[in-house]
C-alpha cells in the first residue's frame, strides 16, 4: 500500500497544503511520575503553536502507561504546555510525535523531562478510580455563586465563593486541581492562574473557566498563583491565602504572586478574595 497523497487543490478555490516535518521517537521511562513540558519557543504564537507535539502510548504494549495532558485537546504547543506521564511497575515507551514547520532552524522544539516521583515512591501498584473531568466552573447554575471549584482527594469536586475556604484546613485532604470564574464582566483571558507543581516550577497559565491540574493521577498541587490582567485588574484587587498538609499556611498574597508554603508541602485548602477597586474591607482569613 503506497502512502497517502496529500489532497488535490484543484477543487478548492484559494487554498494551500502546507506540507510539515514529522517524526516520532520511542522515549523509555523508568517506573514512576513524569512531565514532559514543551518549553516556550518565541516563534510559537505565529507558527500555530509549532513546534507542536503529541505524547501517546505506542500501538502495542502501553497498559504500563497512564498520559494526563492539561490541554484537553491533547496536544503541547511551543508555548509552554506540558503534560503528565505515570509509567508502572517496569521500564516502559512511550510515543512522542513532532509536528515541526520545514526548513525552519528556530522550529526544533525544547522538550523537558522532569521526574516526579520515583516508583519507590508510588502510592501502590494500583491507580485509584479516574474521577470524571471536572467541570469548569462556567457550568455551575448562576444563582449558585459557585466561583472556585476543586477537586479534592477522597471528596471529589468541591465549590465555594469567593471569600470563602475551598478545602477543609487540617484534613490533610490535597487538591489535585482546581478552576477558578472569572466575576461577572470580566474577560476570562484578563483572569488566569497556574498551579505549583515543584520548587520553582508551575504549571502552563490557563484561563479562568478551565481545570488546572491533574486528573486521575493522585498528584497533589503545591500552591497557587493568581494573575489579574486587563480591566479585571483596573476593577478588582485580589489576594489569596493557603493551608498545606501537615499544617503550614501561607498568605495573603497579591496579584502575580506565588503562593506555597516553605516545605512545599501538598496544597488542601485555598481562600480567594476579590476587593473592587475604591471599596475597602474583604472577608479576610478566619
Amino acid at each position: 500500500m503506497g502512502l497517502a497523497q496529500p489532497p488535490a487543490q484543484g477543487g478548492i478555490s484559494g487554498a494551500q497544503v502546507d506540507e510539515l516535518k514529522v517524526t516520532g521517537h520511542l522515549m523509555t521511562l523508568p517506573p514512576g511520575l513524569f512531565c514532559i513540558i514543551n518549553e516556550n519557543n518565541p516563534g510559537a504564537a505565529r507558527n500555530h503553536g509549532m513546534p507542536g507535539v503529541r505524547i501517546s502510548p505506542p500501538p502495542a504494549g502501553g497498559e504500563n502507561i497512564e498520559i494526563s495532558g492539561f490541554r484537553t485537546d491533547g496536544w503541547l504547543s511551543a508555548e509552554g504546555d506540558a503534560t503528565l506521564v505515570r509509567v508502572r511497575k517496569k521500564p516502559a515507551q512511550i510515543l512522542v510525535t513532532i509536528y515541526q514547520l520545514p526548513n525552519e532552524a528556530s522550529s526544533a522544539p525544547r522538550l523537558q523531562v522532569r521526574q516526579l516521583l520515583g516508583g519507590e515512591d508510588m502510592p501502590g501498584d494500583q491507580l485509584p478510580n479516574a474521577p470524571a473531568p471536572a467541570p469548569a466552573a462556567t457550568q455551575a447554575p448562576a444563582n449558585a455563586k459557585i466561583a472556585l471549584l476543586a477537586h479534592i482527594q477522597t471528596r471529589g469536586d468541591v465549590g465555594a465563593a469567593f471569600g470563602d475556604w475551598l478545602g477543609e484546613r487540617g484534613s490533610n485532604n490535597w487538591i489535585e486541581g482546581f478552576a477558578i470564574n472569572a466575576p461577572e464582566g470580566v474577560q476570562p483571558a484578563d483572569f488566569t492562574y497556574q498551579a505549583v507543581l515543584g520548587r520553582g516550577w508551575l504549571s502552563p497559565w490557563v484561563e479562568a473557566g478551565q481545570y488546572c491540574g491533574s486528573r486521575g493521577m493522585a498528584l497533589p498541587l503545591l500552591g497557587l498563583r493568581i494573575r489579574l490582567g486587563g480591566e479585571a485588574a483596573e476593577q478588582y484587587e485580589i489576594s489569596y491565602s493557603a493551608s498545606f498538609v501537615g499544617g503550614a499556611s501561607a498568605g495573603p498574597v497579591g496579584n502575580d504572586e506565588t503562593c506555597e508554603a516553605d516545605t512545599l508541602a501538598p496544597l488542601e485548602a485555598i481562600q480567594v478574595i476579590l476587593t473592587p477597586r475604591g471599596r475597602k474591607g474583604g472577608r479576610g482569613r478566619k
